[in-house]
């Protein structure tokens, strides 16, 4: 049913354009510093972020990629092979892998009175996370999901898990006898478990967006040609502050989440801009970026820059005519050592049938500076389904937090609709994919060896691991000092090799202890592969494997948004399946 799109002429829904057009100077100054260095080298651009990008039908490749650092530090995070950053020199196939829904899909659905109406409107039930949010809280050791209940957006509900996959509907005082946590809470909207926050109230962050149709806070006018951002504080996730801090215009489907990785608040801007001379006003994204939410510069008019959109590599549905695709949303978060992207990308009408939600579908993406972006597989990585009814028949759409580490697998929830026998957009549910952690991309080798060699790397741990399936084959590495020379002790006869399917396995030569001494001493890394798939590669600072990474929205045995424990978190994910 998908094809890549074509750069025909195509008409969309129309539209009231967003009043942000690009200007040539920023009101106000953003976070970054022109020319800061990244933790893993990369040098950003003066100004950052770029004030003339441009979006086009043409993919661009990020500058990172045609120019990498000359020696790249890798202390943060788990090394994934989802681009060619790390790659110097390598004779292996990279395979990008897709997750698997849970076969017992929805995990929340609509079954309680308030998830069925909101002020009279009928059109149909929700119990979906449209963006809003799931988290693992370590401070009580429970999953948390919020989600969109009934059409009307007008409750913001929370459930919770032990698991992450059984999950219940609590009753609090909000509403008494409700799982519902905020009234008229705005319809597109993120929740963010800010373990960083340094005040207790301010715990949990609620950014959500209010137009025309929604009541704004202290009877303030409605401005924007559609909507503004607005924000909220919870100390808990359920008791929430009064919305304040508007800021504006936007679109009507935003987001939000905070890059870890760069320490700032990032304002995922919906906008409609005709952007090439092949196409009409289309959905694209705008930026903004905030060190403090609170008190940060709003962007205004024409001051919030183009970013990202879709473009003619993205699939399109032959029963759509090669509509030329749009980008619907784009969630994010920082993972281990990338900025990894959730994008919704509407692949052209409503669907064939009558009745059916929209075809959108998630696809991802990543980013090592926070700002451009590589997305080399566009098929859905959690995908619609063909079979009128199933939960997913349309309109699936990304979670706030994108993803959680689970032991050995990455959780992703998606929220999905099933359109009839309901208004079309009605019958939301939200489900649940598995992905193997770090599985995004793998560097394979069949039954004849292959290498990958990298571009010259730093660290100041002394661990090496390996995230990989070796089962049936073996994955061995050697270490090359200046000018490509191995170095004694650490070459591939004297590496034991890895033989087994794991997600953090030691790397070891015979008679060295660890790679300490090497420590910001630049060398490579030649990985040495047979019947193998390697996902992910990282020197740790102890022989637990904590990779110093982020992790996403959390898991089990993880305090703080980094993997300071490494196999500790596989063992408190185990016990909670126990």
């Amino acid at each position: 049913m998908l094809t890549p799109a074509s750069p025909r002429i195509w008409s969309i829904i129309a539209a009231s354009a967003v009043a942000v057009a690009l200007s040539a100077t920023f009101a106000g100054a953003q976070p970054g510093g022109d020319g800061a260095v990244l933790y893993n080298g990369i040098r950003l651009l003066e100004p950052w972020p770029p004030q003339d990008h441009q979006l086009s039908l043409d993919p661009v490749p990020p500058p990172y990629l045609s120019a990498p650092p000359a020696v790249i530090p890798i202390d943060v995070g788990r090394q994934l092979f989802v681009d060619d950053f790390l790659v110097a020199d390598s004779t292996l196939e990279r395979v990008f892998h897709l997750s698997q829904y849970y076969q017992d899909n929805p995990v929340v659905d609509f079954d309680r009175p308030w998830e069925h109406q909101s002020d009279g409107d009928r059109r149909g039930p929700l119990a979906m996370a449209f963006s809003d949010g799931c988290w693992y809280d370590p401070a009580d050791g429970l999953f948390k999901l919020w989600y969109h209940a009934d059409y009307g957006a007008r409750h913001l509900c929370m459930a919770t898990s032990r698991d992450g996959v059984h999950w219940d509907k609590p009753e609090f005082d909000v509403v008494p006898g409700t799982n519902i946590v905020m009234e008229r809470p705005g319809a597109a909207r993120v929740v963010w478990l800010d373990l960083e926050a340094t005040d207790p109230a301010r715990r949990f962050v609620l950014i959500t967006t209010l137009g025309g149709e929604d009541l704004i806070p202290g009877g303030a006018p409605w401005w924007g040609s559609r909507g503004s951002m607005w924000l909220a504080f919870s100390p808990d996730g359920i008791h929430w502050s009064e919305l304040q801090s508007r800021r504006g215009p936007t679109g009507d489907r935003n987001s939000a989440f905070h890059n870890a990785l760069r320490g700032v608040w990032v304002m995922s801007i919906r906008a409609y801009e005709p952007f090439d001379t092949l196409t009409g006003p289309q959905r694209i994204r705008r930026y903004w970026e905030l060190t403090d939410l609170a008190d940060g510069p709003d962007w205004g008019y024409g001051n919030a820059p183009l970013w990202c959109a879709a473009d003619r590599l993205d699939l399109t549905r032959a029963d759509q005519n090669h509509i030329q695709p749009q980008l619907y949303n784009l969630d994010a978060v920082a993972y281990e050592s990338v900025l990894l992207g959730l994008f919704t990308i509407w692949r052209g009408g409503t669907g064939a049938q009558e009745g059916r939600p929209k075809p959108n579908e998630v696809c991802v993406g990543f980013s090592r500076d926070g700002f451009h972006w590589s997305r080399p597989e566009r098929r859905g990585f959690m995908p619609i389904s063909e079979t009128e009814g199933d939960w997913n028949w349309g309109n699936v759409s990304s979670v706030g937090g994108c993803c959680l580490v689970v032991g050995e697998r990455l959780h992703f929830y998606c929220s999905g609709r099933r359109g009839k026998p309901y208004f079309r957009d009605a019958g939301g549910a939200t489900g649940l994919a598995f992905l193997r952690r770090d599985g995004f991309a793998s560097m394979r080798a069949g039954d004849g060896e292959g290498s990958l060699t990298t571009h010259p790397l730093s660290f100041s741990g002394g661990h090496l691991f390996v995230n990989a399936d070796a089962a049936g084959g073996e994955v061995r590495v050697e270490v090359l000092g200046e000018g490509g020379a191995l170095i004694e002790g650490l070459t591939r006869d004297a590496c034991l090799p890895v033989t087994a399917d794991s997600t953090i396995a030691p790397v070891r030569w015979q008679g060295v202890e660890d790679l300490a001494r090497l420590a910001g001493t630049p060398v490579r890394l030649r990985f040495i592969l047979r019947n193998a798939d390697l996902y992910a590669f990282w020197v740790s600072p102890d022989a637990a494997g904590a990779s110093n990474g982020y992790v996403a929205a959390g898991g089990p045995g993880f305090s703080t948004n980094r993997d300071t424990v490494g196999a500790a978190a596989y063992e408190a994910a185990g016990a909670i399946s126990d």
